[in-house]
């Protein structure tokens, strides 16, 4: 088995797991530490616990809970799984459910909406995406609670207090844009739980913490390259990107041409914009 760790905070770890065993490989016997969501992406596997069997393939989602022993076979499947796994702390599954049954399921088939999340989660954590794992990671586990048990009443709108805690909640993330802000961080400021920070958030400015920080940064580069001439690489990093190259690949998403375009076209580059407008 080969792991490696994506993500860690004080309520969430968030790690690659990459299985090579194949048929005719001898099982053992191994428990789960924590509460677990894991997403198959690729292969298939059997997961044996609490005396059920289940088959898991590309799209199933395999819910681990402290304690439980398992026994995983690869009778079916010669090419080994790959699962993305997230590691919630019990004070995490207090707020999302911390209802036990849900947790002793062991496993969900593949459904649309933890299909869409998982590989969703999958292209953060390649960096093909612009979204925070941490933020991904309480999304499929809210979904994975809601699916196995449906929610008995709907959501009341946001009250004139929460709104409040949201709106200086983004303006704080506004004024800390360009520093290293993680979920847990931003939950930490507003005093609430990373989960109800999330829920809180989204509900009232209508995108989670992560994408209104992501445009928090966007904002304030488009503004450093048509106004100044700092090095779009000390730009990237001063409004907090840690790489050129999400840098490049967010900017572009978002303003249609690449931050050197963009730059030439604040400029007086007319014909720049007025290939992107045609």
């Amino acid at each position: 088995m080969h792991v490696t760790p994506l993500h860690q905070s004080r309520s969430m770890t968030v790690a690659d797991y990459r299985c090579t065993a194949a048929p005719g490989d001898r099982p053992y016997t191994e428990a789960h530490r924590d509460h677990s969501v894991s997403y198959v992406r690729r292969g298939s596997f059997g997961y044996r616990s609490r005396g059920r069997l289940h088959e898991l393939v590309a799209g199933s989602v395999l819910i681990g809970r402290p304690g439980d022993e398992y026994l995983c076979t690869h009778e079916h499947h010669e090419c080994g799984d790959e699962c993305l796994s997230f590691h919630l702390t019990p004070e995490l599954v207090g707020v999302i459910d911390d209802d036990d049954r849900i947790w002793r399921i062991g496993a969900l088939p593949p459904t649309p909406e933890l299909m869409v999340i998982g590989e969703l989660a999958q292209a953060a954590a390649t960096g093909r995406a612009s979204l925070a794992l941490d933020e991904l990671g309480v999304w499929i586990a809210s979904r994975v609670a809601r699916l196995v048990r449906p929610p008995k009443h709907s959501a009341a709108p946001p009250s004139a207090r929460d709104r409040r805690r949201a709106v200086e909640a983004a303006l704080w993330l506004e004024a800390h844009a360009h520093e290293p802000v993680d979920l847990d961080r931003a939950a930490q400021q507003a005093g609430l739980s990373p989960y109800h920070f999330l829920r809180l958030f989204s509900r009232a400015v209508g995108v989670t913490p992560h994408q209104y920080l992501l445009r928090c940064r966007l904002r304030l580069a488009a503004r450093l390259l048509a106004e100044s001439e700092l090095p779009v690489t000390q730009i990237a990093f001063d409004v907090g990107f840690g790489d050129l190259s999400n840098f490049v690949r967010s900017f572009g998403r978002a303003a249609g041409v690449s931050p050197g375009a963009f730059r030439r076209a604040s400029k007086g580059e007319r014909n720049l914009l007025q290939a992107r407008l045609a």
